[in-house]
């Protein structure tokens, strides 16, 4: 059986925003945050910036980090990653980078 929901709903009307804030304590000391809570122009500077996104909305998305392309090696090169097991395609891929920098250098 699944147990009931136990995080409150997030407030959306301005008099919900505004309860909310009312009950939130005046002075925060957390020594793992990256500017100091109880600064306005802090948290202003740091969140400045900031996406506001409702529970269960996606963000922006991100920039692949791989281009995805179809090649034909020989079945010797192939082979060979192969035999070195799991994680083969990184492996090839660290060789191919290492090969482009010397070249760069040059």
């Amino acid at each position: 059986m699944k147990s009931d929901t136990t995080s409150k709903p997030f407030p959306t009307s301005p008099e919900e925003i505004a309860a909310a804030t009312a009950g939130a304590p005046t002075n925060v000391r957390d020594p793992e945050c990256g500017y100091d809570p109880n600064d306005p122009a802090a948290v202003e500077a740091f969140w400045k910036d900031a996406a506001v996104r409702r529970p269960g909305q996606r963000g922006p998305g991100r920039k692949a980090k791989k281009v995805l392309l179809s090649v034909r090696y020989s079945p010797e090169v192939v082979n060979y990653f192969k035999s070195t097991g799991e994680g083969w395609q990184t492996r090839m891929d660290e060789v191919l980078k290492r090969w482009v920098a010397a070249r760069q250098s040059h």
